[in-house]
Formats: C-alpha cells, structure tokens, sequence
C-alpha cells in the first residue's frame, strides 16, 4: 500500500506507478498489470514496443522501450525523456511535478498491487517440416541438421492462458504458419518464434541462455555472444574454426557476472556480435563496459543472419574473419 500526501518531502514519498502514470500519460492506473504502449522515445514507433512491467523481484515497476534501447525504473524513465543530466535534477524535477499534481487535483490517492496473471504457454503441438519451412530457413543458409542440432521444431499450434482477478481463465490458441518452438536438450519448451508476426516474434517460456547445451568440452580460442538463436546458427554455417557460439534471451538480458566470470574461465576470450543497431551497439558497449570483452559490429545488414541472406555465407565470412582479426585472436 502507498500514500500520498499533500505535502511530500523527497522522492521517496513519490509513488512509481505515479511517475509512469504521469509523463507517459497512461489511460489506466498501474496495479499491477503490464501495459503496452507506442515508443515515448520514438515518433516514428507505428507497432507498440514499449513495455512498463511490473518487476516482482524488486517490487517496483520498470519499462523497456525495444524501439530504442532505454530501460530502467522510473528515476530512468524521467532522466531519459527529458535528457536529464544528474540524479539530482531526475528527482528535483519529479518532486516538484508531484507536487503540483497533488495541488491541481487536490487528492490523497492509494494504490494497491493486485496479482495479474500473465499469459503463459499451456499446450502445443509439433508438425512436420513443410517447404515453406525449408525456404524461410534456407534464405538464410540454415539446414535441417543444425535445426535438429539446437532443438528448433515446427509447431502446428500453441495454447496461451491466464488467470483474470477474479479468478475466470481466458485462453488463446494460434495456429498460423512460420511458427517455431526452440526446445532444450531435455525437451523442454524455452521460447516460440514467430518471424512473419511483426508485433510479437518472440514468446519467452522460461529463462535459458541458447546455444549453452550445444557447447562441448573441445578446445577453442573463443567464445561468440550473439544476439539471437538464428544469428547464432547462422555464425555456425560460416565455419570459423576455433569459436563456440551461445545467444542470451536478447541483446537486453545481461548474463549474469558469475556466468560471465565462468565463460571467461573456461574460454579465455569472449566476443560480442549483435546487430548493427543503436540498441545492438549498445548492447554490445555495456558488456564491454560492465565485463570487459571485446564486440565487433558487422555493418552489413542489421544483424548476422540477414547479411548472410543478403550477401552469401563466403563474403560474410571475410568481413567477420577480418573483423576478428582487428582484435589479435588467432584462430
């Protein structure tokens, strides 16, 4: 339970739901659900891809805006908007807006959290290859090997369901073409992609770091931390010599400092490769920044998979072995 007062003294008698309610001019007061909204950092943003989530694990509700990278809680969301320069003017600024606010609508408001149940995915059903399956992948040099290899398999439909308040169930099931599951060695489903479907491609099943039971005991100079499954298949088909390959959830979700650590411990050099992008670039500096490992930017097409489409598997190959030269690791 929060309250506000009248009189505030700090940022700490600011409620955070207040703070995303207010300078992104939501239509509905935050409890507790997700909302989905057009990119306050993007003009352009014509399919809504800024997401405010309540975050269980610190309580408070934060945002992550794909269309340009930012992320962070609310003293984030202020400090980008309105390219603040310190902590200090973040807070001045919301205190002061909070409390005009209270003036104007002369109010003493609560917010509760309820539990919202996100969608989660309940059933689904492999299919068979078909040739529109084959052609989708082949554009991009993937074969059905190396699918079978990373567990990736067609699926004829999906089943997601969750547990409204008051406590009915509302249940959606997709059957559509192009629609992947990405499985783990022990059969379990870890993500759905969905490439022809422009608003959501991916539905995240549970936390797994992609490529990882696929890393073998055999020596390499080095590991690569690309920014998808497909880019990492893709950067398998170009036959490096002497390099292991794994992809995080997203470009977004850090591995963790004791992951990292034991990477860096077992393959004594570790590369970023994600897309050739704002937020892939800086992605890739924040690894750099927060573990100190070296990136490279393939500024061919947006990512690694789409320049091996576009330019063939032998120049995307000269232009990465050059590029990792750059950096003095032998091959």
């Amino acid at each position: 339970m929060i309250s506000t007062r009248t009189i505030i003294g700090g940022i700490e008698d600011v409620p955070r739901e207040w703070i995303f309610e207010y300078y992104l001019n939501l239509k509905e007061r935050l409890t507790g659900q997700d909302v989905k909204i057009l990119s306050a950092f993007n003009s352009s943003d014509k399919v809504p891809s800024m997401f405010v989530y309540f975050d269980t694990m610190s309580g408070q509700y934060k945002f992550k805006d794909f269309s340009s990278g930012h992320q962070g809680d609310a003293i984030h969301l202020v400090t980008s908007l309105f390219n603040l320069g310190t902590f200090a003017h973040t807070v001045n600024k919301i205190v002061a807006d909070y409390a005009a606010y209270l003036k104007d609508n002369n109010i003493t408001a609560t917010t509760e959290h309820q539990f919202h149940d996100k969608f989660k995915v309940t059933d689904y059903e492999i299919r068979h290859w078909t040739n529109l399956d084959e052609a989708y992948w082949m554009g991009y040099k993937i074969g059905s090997k190396l699918l079978e290899h990373y567990n990736v398999s067609p699926l004829d439909f999906f089943t997601m369901e969750k547990t409204e308040l008051d406590g009915t169930v509302t249940s959606m099931t997709f059957n559509r073409k192009y629609v992947y599951g990405y499985f783990r060695e022990d059969g379990s489903l870890y993500k759905i992609y969905m490439p022809k479907n422009p608003e959501k491609k991916f539905i995240k099943v549970e936390n797994y770091t992609q490529g990882s039971d696929q890393l073998t005991s055999s020596s390499c100079d080095a590991l690569i931390i690309t920014s998808s499954l497909k880019d990492l298949m893709a950067f398998r088909k170009l036959g490096i010599k002497g390099y292991q390959s794994i992809a995080p959830d997203s470009e977004n979700s850090m591995i963790t400092k004791t992951g990292m650590h034991i990477l860096k411990q077992r393959f004594g050099k570790v590369i970023v490769l994600f897309d050739n992008d704002e937020p892939g670039i800086a992605a890739a500096k924040k690894y750099q920044e927060n573990y100190s490992v070296s990136y490279v930017v393939l500024d061919m097409e947006k990512d690694l998979s789409d320049s091996v489409k576009a330019h063939g598997l032998i120049k995307v190959k000269e232009k990465l072995v050059s590029l990792l030269d750059e950096l003095d690791i032998s091959r």
